[in-house]
Formats: C-alpha cells, sequence, structure tokens
C-alpha cells in the first residue's frame, strides 16, 4: 500500500522573525536535517500563507503560516543484498558493524555491488526512514576496502544528522573517539607523537594522497605499543595506536608513510620498503603474505548516542590475520 504524503502547518514564532525558511523550519521539525528540508522547498512543498515557496533564503514573518508537505521515503536504487555482518550493536538509531578487510564501504566506479551499503539495506529492511528522503543507511565515515574494524551507520535521518555533527568535530569538543592499531615497519625515535601534515590528491597519481602545501589540515597521534627486532636486534616492525584529530582520506596510510614508518602490507604507499622482508624470517613472511593488505584495524569507537543521554564504547580485537602476523613478529 502506498504510503500517504505527510503534512505539517506551523507558525512562525515571533523569535524566528526575518530569519530563512530552511533555518526556521529546520529549528522546528525535528526530525530533519536541513538540507532535506531544502531540498524539499526546492521541489516546491514548502507553501507561506498559501504561496509555494522554492528560495530556502527566502524570509519569514512572526505569524506567518507555513504548510509543509513531506512526500513518502523513496525506495533506495541500490539492491539490497544478503552479504554477512558481524553486528556489534544495533537499535532504532544506528547500528554499529566490525567490517572484515576486503568490504568496500559504498558503491562507486568499479564495484557496483557487494558492498557495506548493499548488506545494511537487506539487514535493515524495514527498518530505515530514509536519510535526506531516501531509504538507504546513513554513512557518516568511512574505512578503505582493505582496512578493517568499527563503523556507525545511522539508520534515521536525526541519527545521521547528529553522528555527522560529532564525526564533523573529530572528538575535539565532543565525546567522540576513534583508535586504530596499526602494524608499521621500523620503530619511530619517540614513543608518543603527533604527525601534523596537510593533505591533497597527488598531483603525479590522482588515486593517490599525498603531503602537500596547500592541502587539507590533517593531524594524527601515535603511541608506540610493542616494537620487534630483526636477528640483528635492529627494529623490525612497530605495533602502534593512532587516534584522528581530522578524517581525511587515507590519513594514517599517508602520514605514517610520510615519517618513514608506512604500515606493513600497504602496496600504495608503503611499497618502498618490500626490501625490509629480506630481514624477516620465513614464518614473517608467511604471515606477511598471508595479511594480504594494509595492516590496519580500526579497534575503538566511542560516541553519544544520538537520541539517547548516553555515551557508547566500542572495542574489537585484532583480526586474525593481523594477530598471526604480530605473534610471528613476536618470535625470537
Amino acid at each position: 500500500m502506498a504510503q500517504d504524503v505527510e503534512e505539517i502547518s506551523l507558525r512562525v514564532p515571533d523569535s524566528r522573525s526575518g530569519d530563512r525558511i530552511d533555518r526556521v523550519l529546520a529549528g522546528l521539525v525535528a526530525d530533519m536535517s536541513r538540507a532535506r528540508l531544502q531540498t524539499l522547498i526546492r521541489d516546491g512543498q514548502v507553501s507561506v500563507g498559501g504561496r509555494t515557496i522554492v528560495e530556502p533564503r527566502y524570509r519569514v514573518n512572526a505569524g506567518d503560516l507555513v504548510h509543509l508537505r513531506i512526500p513518502p521515503t523513496q525506495p533506495a536504487i541500490l539492491q539490497p543484498e544478503p552479504i554477512a555482518l558481524e553486528i556489534v550493536h544495533e537499535d532504532a538509531d544506528l547500528i554499529v558493524i566490525s567490517k572484515p578487510a576486503g568490504l568496500t564501504v559504498h558503491p562507486g566506479a568499479g564495484t557496483p555491488s557487494g558492498t557495506l551499503v548493499n548488506a545494511l539495506l537487506h539487514h535493515c529492511a524495514g527498518s530505515l526512514s530514509g536519510i535526506g528522503g531516501i531509504e538507504r543507511p546513513g554513512i557518516v565515515h568511512r574505512l578503505d576496502k582493505d582496512t578493517s574494524g568499527l563503523m556507525v551507520v545511522a539508520k534515521t535521518d536525526a541519527a545521521h544528522r547528529h553522528l555527522s555533527a560529532q564525526f564533523a568535530d573529530h572528538g575535539r569538543t565532543g565525546d567522540l573517539e576513534r583508535g586504530y592499531l596499526a602494524i608499521i615497519w621500523g620503530a619511530p625515535e619517540r614513543r608518543r607523537g603527533t604527525i601534523d601534515a596537510p593533505l591533497a590528491r597527488s598531483p603525479q597519481n590522482p588515486e593517490k594522497m599525498a603531503v602537500r602545501r596547500g592541502g587539507r589540515e590533517a593531524i594524527t597521534h601515535f603511541e608506540v605499543l610493542d616494537t620487534y627486532s630483526d636477528p640483528e636486534g635492529r627494529p623490525l616492525a612497530s605495533l602502534i595506536e593512532c587516534r584522528l584529530e581530522t578524517g581525511r582520506t587515507h590519513q594514517i596510510r599517508v602520514h605514517l608513510a610520510h615519517i618513514g614508518h608506512p604500515l606493513l602490507g600497504d602496496p600504495v604507499y608503503g611499497g618502498g620498503f618490500r626490501s625490509k622482508e629480506r630481514l624477516m624470517s620465513e614464518r614473517q613472511r608467511q604471515a606477511l603474505a598471508g595479511l594480504g593488505r594494509q595492516a590496519l584495524h580500526a579497534y575503538l569507537l566511542a560516541l553519544r548516542h544520538p537520541s539517547r543521554d548516553e555515551i557508547l564504547r566500542f572495542e574489537s580485537d585484532l583480526p586474525g590475520e593481523m594477530r598471526s602476523l604480530v605473534d610471528a613478529l613476536t618470535e625470537t
């Protein structure tokens, strides 16, 4: 059965006289994002005093009667797919999953299906209220295809807006925390440090990121948890924890390569360190080959729940292939 169009009528309060109509509606319609309301305005779904308004910048007056029509959520163009997911937490507002390495987050060029979004559309069938008017999960952050670990996804427009604000702040003033475990070549001179280096697309290869003057601010904090030596007692590799203060594409991978300690198994940013493999034992080389991807795992995620006054905190153990590599590196 087709869903009915939802209709809302409201009066502009005295305190909002002279304000933009999109801002007024965003303050009065709690479950909808301002971007979604702007789309409805442009689509002719909003009227003031019986006159259709199509410009989000339209200024309202105190006492104006605003009428809003909300069409039913449209089905997603993407197709649901029964892909197994490791669900860490789920409620009416959000879902937290532990993403395996090899799973792409969102369909794109060369990956039209078989993604996390396709899997979530199948898993959450009937429980998505619509993000931006489309029945789809709300992606508020991403992990590279070959990075494993914790991700949170919004199930409602309101949750998407709330979580997006937390990730935009990167935990600077709020409760968001993101922690990563990484295995890098060699050992940094200091046990703790901060990499503050702007990132932009590489001029030589637009599919890669690079540290570049004038790029977007990018800050990564790290701490060395353990160091593994080669047979001569020299630092071969280290296990480190990284915390993000910004969230740029490939940020950890580029930053660690920039300071001379790229991730083990990273074919894009760590290719120049393949010679280090000669210093490994046969077991260590086999473990690295078995890894088959960059040694990066999003192990920690903490955030404020979008509708309940509580902090959600999740931790994820190293996946088997990274644990096997650590065990091999630990051998004496």
